[in-house]
């Protein structure tokens, strides 16, 4: 059984910085899409960033030129380096895993396999 297991969370000042990252285990495929998402209070998951199984890479708009998506995977660990934050950024992040071929890299219902998500919290 996969699990993704993120950490990296926490409290930041606008403009600061935070790294997270999702330690997976329990998986046999070795051909597998990565992402993070993101999700505030009465809103659905947005998809943030996403790696795929051939190693092309989408970011939402929102973030692009200030976050970073990569895999270790030697480490079997994904991260996500987040710069410039904004207050809009905070939420909870969580990472997915999908073993699928991928027609929407960034829509939650690509994917299977879910963390239980970090805090990240962007103060102005």
């Amino acid at each position: 059984q996969v699990q993704l297991q993120e950490s990296g969370g926490g409290s930041v000042q606008a403009g600061g910085s935070l790294r997270l990252s999702c330690a997976a285990s329990g998986y046999r495929h070795n051909r597998y899409s990565m992402a993070w998402f993101r999700q505030t209070p009465g809103k659905g998951r947005e998809g943030v960033a996403g790696i795929e199984s051939d190693g092309t890479i989408h970011y939402a708009d929102s973030v692009k030129g200030r976050f970073t998506i990569s895999q270790d995977n030697a480490k079997n660990t994904l991260y996500l380096e987040m710069n410039s934050l904004k207050p809009e950024d905070t939420a909870m992040y969580y990472c997915a895993a999908s073993f699928r071929i991928l027609k929407q890299p960034l829509a939650d219902n690509e994917y299977d396999y879910w963390g239980q998500g970090t805090q990240v919290t962007v103060s102005s």
